[in-house]
This record gives structure tokens, sequence and C-alpha cells, in this order.
């Protein structure tokens, strides 16, 4: 039994939340899209009514509310999708617009920040150069930029600033300073050969980075270099920039501009250069070091030939001339040389600034230097070391030639200078071995021994120390002449230790030896390191008779409009060696030549005298000589201080030496070294010179050839009245 229900119908729930609110919605056919599969759909649809008109309707099926939801939802988007999306795209694309605008201001504006500042600058002033005059006033070399003259574009044949525009830039004349269609070109480029083989740089860009910037490769500097491009396009015209360019390019071996470099591989100026010199002087400019004619002339003609089709195909020249170009690609080019004058360049460099303080305007540097001495000097260190470096195990040498007043007259710091800038005659220090003992036989000459002073030579202890000849000889009793001509070690070791190794180290920075010395036995042998320089300079009292000087290349600084800067003032030597002790000092060191270590060592003419040295396991290998005409040093071995297959100062250096010395000296006035060419007997003792007693030998045996016999003069006491007794003795007493 059912109260208040009604006919046909169940109990009504309530209901509540989205299930009531939707209960009456009805879809009308016509809010649908129809297709083929509503058809059904629609005919249940018209009789639903009919047969629910008096029950309530349930709620529709929630798959088909959603589907329904969906694809009303659907079709309002794709009803609004193209008014709304487009405007949506132009806002969008302006506002993506101005923020990149903005970004490239900003991007200017900060590379414009980092700038040199032009403004004030202009085309800035190049560096100050540094010219090195010799003795004759021939240039020697240059430093800063080594550029050569500003030559005007209208004193250039017209073939010459074509190539380069032919294989550099080809649309100089089109574009305001960048090239866009060529930066796409090379980046083509680039990408089908996967690597950079090509740039897009204009002449312009190339210029505004000699100019103003750094060659590193940065964004940042590319970017510097548009700008400055740009600005250089508004601010001159295409002939200006081209006359710039062609003045300021680098061109390799140190030479920027093209008169610079006409001059350093054709030695003609820009103006006389042919097609096919002008061709490989634009194809310099690609790689400027490594396509340098005169170290790679086979590159530099390759290039050339590139840059003639170029200049062919841009209908600068005839395909005629371009195919007689490149069959007269045998340029003549200066051979680069060794540039061992760079070494005296890099000195004179060093000193300047003690000189005149900092460069900060154009120089000429006049120097001591004799173009045509330094020529053979660089000739005969280089040709031996050619022959016989490989067979005595000597990679290096040096030479340094000066005059008896100290002003180096030739220098040369090693074979190579592009090889190696060390220069091993100012810098490097080496154990200079028994060219180190004439300051131990000065020092006992001052303490009242003379040449014939008798001292014996054999095997010898000091404190486990057992000092050996070169040839593991002992002469016994024998003079100091013939031990020093001899190089007898054991000789000079006692020599050192009468005299003190301290008086020995006096003696040598008493000289000219600046290099710290250790005063102890060893001394006597060299085992301490000094330079070449030094050691030469500390020579030339022995030549000079017996003043001290200061090694110097420098004589004037002036700018290049005259104006004098330094001026080497004359100094007062001071008397380092009685004039005595240096007339025994030669007497010793001229046997050297005739009959010691240094027989080679002859210069036909000329008194010579000198002394040979071979460091501790043949490590170094010195000859110091001289005449009343210049004392020259040489020194050959290793720059690792490994040791030579047993060359000797006797060997290599005194052949380097003798060729050097006798070609130095061809048309000079003999002039006689201070012998016994001093003191109230002095005619007697020139004329007593010239004279050969029986007692003396002519020639001294080597050591090798057995034991020196000593002449009677030898075997005398020496005389007690010191040198005046030892003249009287070598005038008057042999006959006895």
């Amino acid at each position: 039994m059912a109260w208040g229900r009604k006919k046909g119908g169940g109990r009504k729930e309530p209901r509540f939340g989205l299930a009531a609110a939707l209960a009456d919605l009805r879809l009308d056919p016509k809010d649908r899209i129809p297709d083929a599969d509503d058809k059904p759909k629609k005919a249940a649809a018209k009789r639903k009514p009919e047969e629910d008109e008096d029950d309530d309707p349930p709620p529709p099926p929630p798959p088909r509310e959603r589907k329904s939801r969906d694809k009303r939802g659907g079709k309002r988007r794709s009803r609004s999708r193209l008014p709304v999306s487009f405007p949506r795209l132009i806002y969008w694309g302006a506002v993506l617009s101005l923020c990149a605008a903005i970004f490239g201001i900003g991007v200017v504006v900060w590379v414009g920040a980092h700038l040199p500042p032009i403004q004030s600058l202009e085309i800035p002033k190049r560096p100050p150069t540094i010219e090195i005059v010799g003795a004759d006033g021939s240039v020697l070399a240059q430093r800063g930029e080594m550029a050569g003259a500003n030559v005007a574009l209208k004193d250039l044949p017209p073939y010459l600033p074509k190539a380069f525009i032919a294989i550099e830039d080809r649309r100089f004349y089109s574009h305001h300073g960048v090239d866009p269609y060529g930066i796409l070109r090379a980046a083509v480029t680039n990408v089908l050969h996967r690597g950079v083989s090509q740039g897009g740089s204009t002449l312009t860009q190339q210029l505004a980075k000699n100019l103003f910037l750094t060659q590193e490769r940065t964004l940042q500097r590319k970017l510097q270099e548009v700008e400055l491009a740009l600005w250089l396009e508004r601010k001159y015209s295409k002939a200006e920039i081209l006359e710039l360019y062609l003045n300021r390019v680098y061109f390799g071996s140190g030479a920027y501009g093209v008169e610079a470099a006409s001059q350093r591989y054709f030695g003609k100026p820009a103006k006389n250069v042919t097609l096919t010199e002008a061709a490989m002087l634009a194809g310099l400019v690609k790689s400027p070091s490594r396509l340098a004619p005169n170290r790679n002339p086979d590159g530099a003609e390759k290039r050339a030939q590139t840059v003639l089709a170029a200049m062919a195909d841009a209908r600068f020249i005839t395909e005629a001339q371009a195919k007689a170009g490149i069959g007269h690609l045998a340029i003549s080019v200066k051979p680069a040389g060794a540039d061992t004058v760079n070494y005296v360049a890099d000195w004179i460099g060093e000193v300047l600034d003690d000189l005149v303080g900092q460069v900060d305007q154009s120089i000429m540097v006049e120097t001591t230097i004799d173009p045509k001495l330094q020529g053979v000097a660089e000739a005969a260190v280089i040709d031996e070391l050619a022959a016989k470096s490989v067979k005595f195990n000597v990679s290096q040498g040096a030479l340094v030639a000066m005059s008896p007043d100290g002003a180096v007259r030739a220098m040369v710091g090693g074979r190579n200078y592009a090889e190696s800038q060390y220069n091993r005659a100012i810098t490097a220090k080496r154990q200079p071995g028994s060219a180190f003992k004439p300051f131990v036989y000065l020092t006992a000459m001052e303490a009242g021994l003379t040449p014939e002073t008798i001292r014996l030579d054999a095997p010898l202890d000091v404190r486990g120390w057992k000092p050996e000849n070169y040839s593991h000889e002992y002469f016994g009793p024998v003079t100091l002449t013939q031990a020093l001509a001899m190089s007898l070690n054991t000789v000079a070791v006692r020599l050192g230790l009468e005299v003190g190794p301290k008086n020995v180290v006096r003696t040598a920075h008493r000289l000219g030896i600046s290099s710290k010395l250790e005063a102890n036995a060893s001394i006597a042998l060299g085992t301490s390191e000094v330079s070449l320089t030094e050691l030469v300079a500390a020579y030339a009292p022995f030549a000079n008779g017996g003043l001290g000087v200061s090694p110097h290349v420098v004589t004037r600084i002036k700018t290049l409009e005259g104006k004098i800067l330094y001026m080497r003032q004359p100094e007062t030597p001071n008397q380092v060696i009685e004039p005595r002790n240096v007339a025994m000092m030669n007497v010793m060191m001229q046997e050297t030549l005739i009959s010691g270590t240094a027989r080679k060592a002859e210069i036909p003419g000329w008194v010579a005298a000198g002394k040979t040295g071979t460091s501790q396991d043949f490590r170094d290998a010195w000859f110091i000589g001289y005449t009343a005409n210049l004392v020259t040093g040489v020194w050959l071995g290793n720059d690792d201080n490994s040791p030579t297959k047993k060359a000797t100062g006797g060997g290599l250096p005194v052949e380097v030496w003798t060729r050097f010395m006798r070609a130095a000296h061809q048309g000079v006035p003999v002039a006689a070294l201070l012998n016994t060419q001093s003191g109230p007997f002095s005619n007697l003792a020139q004329i007593a010179s010239q004279i050969t007693t029986p007692s003396q030998p002519a020639a001294m045996p080597a050591a090798s050839a057995g034991r020196p016999q000593p002449t009677r003069a030898a075997v005398r006491p020496e005389p007690a009245a010191g040198i005046d007794g030892w003249l009287m003795d070598r005038l008057f007493g042999q006959g006895r």
C-alpha cells in the first residue's frame, strides 16, 4: 500500500549539485553538427518525447553529455581561431622585433663603449720605430713596426692595388665597409669545406683591425671591427682607405706596408714592382709568416698564381697577361739569411731605457757595428757549424769582436736568429775553462813572477781534488810561458794557490769580469761561469796597453728630425794593468799562437795573442784572441749544456776566429801589440825581439809531441830585480 504515490511513478528523491543543474537540460538537434552516424539518434529522439511524455526524463548519459560539450567547445574554438590568432601573431612579432632592436642597439652601444678613443685619435700614428744604423750609416735593423715610408696611391703601378682588391675584396667599391654578400659566400664555402677556408672581411675591416684592434679571434673583436669599418667608410674616401691599407698591412719578415715589403723581398721601391711581384705581395696578406717568399718560395709562387687568376677573372688584367705572369714567377728574392744582426738590435733595445728612457717617438740609433765585419762574422760562424757541427756534436756558436777601446764591431749571438732569439754572446754564461788562466798568470806577474819563472808540472792533490792535464802527461819544470802556451792545468792550479784565489778573482773583476766568481782552487781552471762579451772585454786591456774598457755599441741617439737625445761621452779609462805586466802577458799569450794550443791562429803580417779554453767534459770550446786592432772571442757548444764530441778551444773556435780575423785585417795598417816596447830599454828590446838566439827554440813542441825542452833562461834562477831584471836578462844574458 502506497500513500501519496502517483500512478505509474515511483518515489522521487531530491537531487543536488551538478546532476540537479543538468536535469532539465535538453539538446536541440540544431545544436549539433549532423553526420552520418546521427540519423538513428535523431529518430530515437523523435520517439522518446512521446514515450516519456508523462515521466520525468532521466539525466542524459554522461558520455553523450561530454561528447556534446566537447563538440560545442570545439566548434567555438574553430570559429574563433582565425580572427584571434592572426592579431596575436602580429602583436608578438612586433614585440619580438622591438626586443631585437633594443638588444641590437644595446650591443652596438656596448661594443662602442669598449672601442679605442677613435674620436680623438682619428687614424692613429704608427708606433715608434727604432732604426738601427751601422758605423757607416747603413741601416742594420729596425724595431717597432719596421714600416717603410708611406707611398701615395697615385705613385704605385695600377695593377698593385688591383691585385689586393681582386684577391681580398672584389666588391670593395660597392659595399660600405661590410659586405653581407661576401660574408654569406664565405659562410657557405666554409660549411661546404667543413672548416674555415675563406674569410668574409673586407679591406676596410682589415684596415680597422690593423689600426685599432688586436689580432685575437673573439666575437667582441669582430663586432668592434664591423663598427670601426663603418666609421672608416663614413670618414674617408675609398681611395684614402685603400692607400692607408697598403701602407699599414703586414707582409711578414717584419715588413709593414708595401714599400717595406718591396724593399725586404725584392730590393726595390714599391713603385717599381712588376705585375708578378705585385701578385706575390698581394698573396702574402693571407698568411704573411707562412708565405714569405724568402722562406717559402714555392708557397709564395702558388699563391701568386691564384692572385693572377683572380685579377684576370675580375678583368683587371687580360688572360694573356695572367698567363705571361704565371710563366715568369721565378722572382729574384733577397735571401733571408741568418739575420744575426738582430742579436745586436735586441741588445740595443735592452739598453735604450737606461740611455733615453721610454721611447715615445721614432728614433735613430747610431752604433759601432761595422756591417762588413758583421757579415764576415756571421758567415764564419754559420759556415763552420754547417761543415762540422755533426762531426763534433756542436749545435750553436757565438762571436764578439770589439776594438781595444770596447766598441763592439760585430756580434753573432747564434747561428740563426729566426730559429732562436737567445743571445749566447750576451745572456748565456758558461765555464770559460783555460780561457780564464790569463787572469791567474797576470796575478802572478803582479806578484813579482816573470814569463821565465819555473814551476813544476806534476800530479797535484788539493784536498782530494786531483787536476790533470788534457794529455794526461806531465813535463816537470817548465817556464810560465810554456805552461800557459801548452795550457798545463797543474801549473795554473799551483799558481792560483800561490797567489791566492781571492786575488785571482779581484784581478778578473778589475779587468772587466762582472759575473760572480767563486774564490776556490778550481777558479784557476775557469770553473765559474761568465759571458762571452764580458770575457772579451776583460781581454781588451792586454790589447790596449792596460786600460779598462766598458763594452758598448751605441754612440748616438737622435729623433728623425735630428734632435740629439743621447751622445756617448769620451771616457777617461783607468789603468787596470801596469804596462810592464801587459808586455809580459802579451809575450806569453803570443806563444800560444806560435807553439801552443792555438797554432792554427795566424794573421799574416800581424802579431796576435790569445788563449784557448775547454770546459769539463768538452761542453764548451773557447778562443779569445787579439791584435792591436781588434779583440775577438768565439764560443761553441750546445744550449742544453750537453758534451760535444771532444770539441776543444784549439779546434773549431780557432778556425772561426782565424777566418774572421784575417778578413777583418785586410787593408788595415799594421800595428804592434805592447810587448817589450816600454820602459827605458824599449829600443833595445824591439831590436832584441827580432833576434832568435841559439838557446831559444824556434817552436815549442805540442803537448803530445813529448816533453818540452826548457831554455837556458828557464833553468836559471829568476831575476831578483823583477821585470827590469827579466828584461836585462832577455836582452843581454842569453848568450852567457
